[in-house]
This record gives structure tokens, C-alpha cells and sequence, in this order.
């Protein structure tokens, strides 16, 4: 009787203990953004403090990547857990387009929501005469990483204004940051940066020499064919020295998620953005564009049930 006691005893703390681990055992919520100049990054810096204060056990971490491509591919690959792209890339990735850099389709992404918008942002040193995307040809120009989400950007702009890397004189594959250091040393005239308005490393540009924005006009926008790319305006003042609109191309951002995270986490996440978009914002104020109103129109991939969770709580389905 002594001996069946004190198994039923250790049997007891034993449940009890592997109930207590299950219950404490963290949750690791992995956000992947881009380049450290860019938009992504402080955005999802901003949302790992939300989650880490807002979700039971959340350990949160913030990797910088290549943006866009990467980010969707390291998703599908189950080595993140939330990440940010451009919808264009989202779109591309869930059909599997090899030229946009997927060899198959990534059927595992999920979309928590659309939010802020990237506008393509054309800047040359005043020194290098560039005022026009005609002018382009010939010169040195940045691109972003291969197959990012910015390049594949320049690729459909140029192509619809009867351009081609063929046409440059120097075409360079490089980050944001590094793009902007050699405008700086007048070792290249132009860069093209796919992000939300006021970004860092072009406000950090501005404020060391004189720019020319360059415009893309609405009928070159049209010229694109893909419905993800809008006609859109960088207002007046955004930078240094920029003193009217100029008018660009706009792409909506997606948060995307994947089909291996919880429901509940994926709940938790959208609901910790939409009720703390003030906060989001003080992270950099790309954010403040994000609506519920505009969350899920539009989305190339499907909802994770977690994030239509908390749409159909709100009235936003």
C-alpha cells in the first residue's frame, strides 16, 4: 500500500511538472524585416516589443534579411514566424514565379494583413543632371539585392518605361545604405529604393548633398500591367530639399505569416498591431498608414484563420 502511494505520489508531481512545462514553455516568435536603413526593420522592431509585452511566454526576436524574396522564402522554410513584403513578391511567391526567384510555389504563406505602402523612390545627385528616368540611361544606378522585392520593383518600372539594365551604364545589386555611401563618394549618380516614405538612409542622403527625384509618371505606371502597382505621390518636404510632389508608384505591403503558427498566436499578433497602431507608429511613421479599413482588401494569399479571427471580431470582413 506504502509502495503504490508513493508511485501514485511521484506519478502526480511528475503530471504535474510536465503540465507546468507545457504551460511555460516560450513562444518564439521570429520577425524577419530587411536592410537596418530601411522600413522593415524599425516596423518590426516596433511589433516584437508589442508581442513581447502583450503575449504570455513570447520570446521575440528581429532578423535583418535581403527583404521581400527572402523573407516569404525563409517563411515557407518554417525559419520565421511573421514577416513583411511586398505585394507583388507575396503574390509571385505563393504562384511559384521563378523569375521573381521562387522555384515552386510557397503554399504554406498566410497573410495576417496589408498595411503601409512602399513607394518607389528615384533619387540622383544633383550633380549627375538626372532629372527623368530617360536620363538614366547610360549613368550608374542601384538597384537593391538580387531578386528583391525592391529589384524586381526596378525591373517592371524600367521595362514599362522602355528601359533595361542594358541601357544603364552601371547597374549595382546593393542595399540601401551601401547605395547611398556611393552617391555619397560620386562613385554612382542614382539609386532606386522600394520603402515607406521618409526612410532613413535617403533622408540621411538629403541632408548630406543636393538630390534630384525623379518622377514616374501615371501613364508609366499603368504601363506595368499589374494591378499591385498604383499611381501614388512622395509629398512635398518628405526630404530635405524636396520641395513639390513627386509623383511614383505605390505597392502595399503584407504581413505574412505561415500556415505552422498557432491560431491563437496569429489572433494575438493581429490584434496586438490594430490596437496599438500609436505605439507602431512612434517606431517609424510608415505605420501610421496602416488601417483597418484596408487590411484585407486585395490579398494575394489566403488569411491565416487566426488573423480572420480577429477581422470578423472588429466588422472588418
Amino acid at each position: 500500500m506504502k509502495l503504490t502511494k508513493r508511485f501514485s505520489l511521484l506519478a502526480a508531481a511528475a503530471a504535474i511538472t510536465a503540465s507546468t512545462a507545457v504551460f511555460a514553455a516560450p513562444t518564439f516568435i521570429n520577425i524577419l524585416t530587411g536592410g537596418t536603413s530601411g522600413v522593415y526593420y524599425p516596423i518590426g522592431v516596433g511589433l516584437s516589443q508589442l508581442y513581447s509585452n502583450g503575449i504570455p511566454d513570447a520570446k521575440t526576436s528581429v532578423q535583418a534579411t535581403k527583404a521581400s524574396v527572402e523573407n516569404l522564402t525563409l517563411l515557407q522554410a518554417g525559419r520565421g514566424e511573421l514577416a513583411l513584403a511586398l505585394g507583388d513578391s507575396v503574390a509571385d511567391a505563393w504562384n511559384g514565379v521563378e523569375d521573381a526567384g521562387f522555384n515552386a510555389p510557397l503554399k504554406k504563406l498566410r497573410a495576417i494583413g496589408g498595411t503601409y505602402s512602399n513607394y518607389i523612390q528615384i533619387v540622383a545627385s544633383k550633380e549627375s543632371g538626372i532629372k527623368t528616368l530617360a536620363d538614366l540611361k547610360g549613368r550608374s544606378v542601384s538597384v537593391g539585392a538580387p531578386k528583391s522585392g525592391t529589384e524586381l520593383n526596378a525591373r517592371a518600372v524600367f521595362k514599362a518605361a522602355g528601359l533595361s539594365y542594358k541601357d544603364m551604364g552601371k547597374v549595382e545589386f546593393l542595399p540601401f545604405a551601401e547605395s547611398v555611401e556611393l552617391i555619397k563618394n560620386r562613385q554612382l549618380d542614382a539609386t532606386l529604393q522600394s520603402a515607406g516614405l521618409g526612410m532613413a538612409a535617403i533622408r540621411d542622403l538629403a541632408a548630406t548633398m543636393e538630390l534630384n527625384y525623379i518622377a514616374i509618371p501615371a501613364d508609366i505606371t499603368a504601363n506595368v500591367g499589374n494591378p499591385a502597382y498604383q499611381p501614388a505621390v512622395i509629398p512635398a518636404g518628405t526630404y530635405d530639399g524636396q520641395d513639390a510632389d513627386v509623383p511614383t508608384v505605390a505597392i502595399t505591403n503584407i504581413l505574412v505569416t505561415h500556415s505552422g503558427v498557432s491560431d491563437e498566436i496569429a489572433y494575438q499578433m493581429t490584434k496586438l498591431m490594430f490596437e496599438n497602431l500609436d505605439r507602431l507608429s512612434s517606431a517609424h511613421s510608415a505605420a501610421k498608414d496602416i488601417t483597418l479599413e484596408g487590411a484585407t482588401k486585395g490579398l494575394p494569399i489566403p488569411l491565416h484563420p487566426g488573423a480572420e479571427r480577429y477581422y470578423k471580431e472588429v466588422g472588418a470582413l
